[in-house]
């Protein structure tokens, strides 16, 4: 729900825990820089999840009505810590019930972004456990969906942000959105392609050290003049894309990947680079669909 001025807010999944507070705080951050609304979203859930078998259950009225004054309590306090951070932005707040992923993929067609805290479950957890929303959220959302530790991280000055580069569109719609952030944030912008030794011979490594640096050149073509003031790194790394967006990413102000998402089940098809980051990166990451 956009604005009565037409802002698309930017929408946060808010956690029950108090004590889970980063993704909020750098929601209404990065709303004051942008002249934003915030829509603080908490979903109530299932009715079926935390009773033993052979329990007996309360009634649904009396679950919802329960679930009801606990969630208005959360987006109150919620609200509160948003107001005390940053007074000047204008907060909305909703409480929905069903799996926090759909709900905020729902919320995401009418944001600019949508925020949401990641405690770096396990694999497994992520995949299959109820209480994930990273993964499918982001390989469902029509908009940037930004995934901010639940842990401090150092950052270094002078400040960047980093982004993912491999000659898709997909990294290309990545790098628009880095420049964007590195410029609301007076930061440079580190721009990592990362190769593969040839197979089979097919190549030499000069040729393919050279084919990464056109991909990288084409890529971050013309935003240095859209964005003077972001100073552009390039960096072209051998080895496991990962493995390199992660460490180049660690004192970043936060990494930027495109996602191939299209659906399915829970994220599956949601790249192995933006999954493998959103379970590494120790930095806010941002993942930018097509």
């Amino acid at each position: 729900m956009s604005g009565a001025d037409g802002r698309e807010p930017i929408v946060v999944g808010v956690d029950p825990d108090p004590s889970m507070r980063l993704a909020l705080a750098w929601a209404a951050d990065e709303a004051e820089r942008r002249g934003l609304p915030v829509r603080l979203v908490h979903a109530q859930g299932v009715p079926t999840a935390g009773y033993r078998t052979g329990e007996v259950r309360p009634s649904w009225e009396e679950w919802n009505r329960t679930l009801h004054v606990a969630g208005t309590e959360v987006l109150k306090e919620a609200a509160a810590f948003v107001a005390s951070r940053r007074p000047t932005v204008e907060v909305s707040t909703l409480l929905a019930e069903g799996e926090p992923a759909w709900v905020l993929s729902e919320e995401a067609r009418n944001a600019s972004l949508v925020v949401v805290g990641s405690r770096h479950l396990s694999t497994r957890r992520e995949l299959f456990g109820s209480a994930s929303v990273p993964l499918p959220l982001t390989a469902h959302s029509p908009c940037p969906v930004v995934v901010v530790p639940e842990q401090e991280h150092l950052t270094h000055e002078p400040a960047y942000v980093v982004v993912g580069v491999d000659g898709s569109p997909h990294s290309a719609a990545a790098v628009d959105v880095a420049f964007e952030e590195a410029a609301l944030h007076g930061a440079g912008v580190k721009a990592v392609h990362v190769w593969h030794r040839p197979l089979l011979g097919v190549l030499n490594e000069d040729a393919a050290v050279q084919e990464s640096r056109r991909v990288l050149s084409e890529t971050v073509a013309g935003r240095t003049a859209r964005y003077p003031e972001v100073e552009l790194h390039p960096e072209i790394v051998h080895g496991h894309p990962v493995r390199v967006l992660t460490e180049a990413s660690e004192h970043a102000l936060g990494l930027v990947v495109g996602t191939r998402g299209r659906g399915g089940f829970t994220g599956m098809l949601l790249g192995s680079v933006s999954q493998g980051v959103l379970h590494h990166a120790r930095c806010p990451v941002i993942t930018v669909p097509v």
